[in-house]
């Protein structure tokens, strides 16, 4: 295996940048889950980010992954499967503001799991600034619950705390599988994992063919979630899975951008307060007093 240096600060901002791209994406998803229904939603996208890291891949492969980091990309797939289905139903019946602000439970139960399946040490930093993002959200929920969300928004909050809860197991994941394999190889099983779920379950769920006027939008999102996922792949392999996993906050910020930009979603108040809390902890949780000694990737 490579050694891989370990750059914390590089690594959290690029962790960042794929958040942001990841929003985007959901704003593309969202967009196609209104018009197609989500499991068409999921099956085109996933073929289209199929053929796409496909094409980023094969050419370029080495050698085939050893049985280990086969499972290991198995594992993580089905993970991201359950919970991107589980996300983007839920996202189609709430706010994309309010959907991110329920999946910030996932990075603090990330945090125990890095430390007990990973032996990795939670600095005082990183659970100052994890608590800080945490009183952001606890802001931002006291302010929803003001609305009235109605039943299938109900419905749609419990799904995104469900998926929370695959993500949490999935960021401890991506420090695995980033530690053993290259951004590319990691897209590629990924994809090619999600497609395999979703062709399997075509008999049972039905699927319509796109119209030509959403091929675009997959497309679109097909791109924002190979680069997100790269990003991702390229950060986790540089920095602790516990220190990257506060990123995750800033997510709120970037759906309420493109919640406004794209569908004409309001933030109130009490959410932009929660956001500047949310970043104040992403911030405090980047400023650490020592870099990490390099890992084996």
């Amino acid at each position: 295996m490579n050694r891989v240096a370990q750059l914390p600060l590089p690594a959290f901002f690029a962790a960042l940048g794929a958040v942001g791209l990841l929003s985007a994406m959901d704003a593309a998803v969202k967009t196609l889950v209104l018009a197609l229904g989500i499991f068409s939603t999921m099956l085109w996208r996933s073929l289209a980010s199929l053929l796409l890291s496909s094409l980023l891949y094969l050419p370029r492969r080495r050698a085939w992954p050893t049985r280990t980091v086969l499972r290991i990309h198995l594992l993580r797939g089905l993970t991201m499967a359950v919970m991107a289905f589980l996300f983007f139903w839920g996202l189609g019946r709430v706010p994309m503001a309010q959907a991110i602000s329920l999946t910030f439970i996932a990075p603090l139960i990330a945090l125990v799991l890095a430390a007990a399946t990973l032996g990795e040490t939670i600095g005082p930093r990183t659970v100052a600034g994890a608590l800080l993002a945490l009183a952001g959200v606890g802001v931002i929920m006291l302010g929803e619950l003001r609305a009235d969300l109605g039943r299938e928004a109900l419905l749609g909050s419990g799904a995104i705390i469900l998926s929370a809860l695959c993500y949490a197991v999935n960021i401890v994941l991506m420090r695995t599988q980033a530690m053993a394999a290259r951004p590319l190889e990691i897209s590629f099983f990924q994809n090619l994992v999600v497609a395999g779920c979703m062709v399997a379950a075509l008999p049972l769920a039905g699927g319509v063919v796109p119209p030509h006027g959403q091929w675009p939008a997959i497309a679109i999102a097909s791109v924002l979630s190979i680069a997100g996922a790269l990003l991702f792949a390229w950060a986790y392999a540089r920095a602790e899975a516990g220190y990257l996993a506060v990123t995750e906050y800033s997510g709120f910020v970037w759906a309420s951008l493109f919640g406004w930009l794209v569908f004409g979603e309001r933030v109130a108040a009490a959410t932009l307060a929660g956001a500047v809390l949310i970043v104040a902890g992403c911030w405090v949780a980047a400023r650490r007093e020592k870099r990490v000694p390099e890992l084996a990737a």
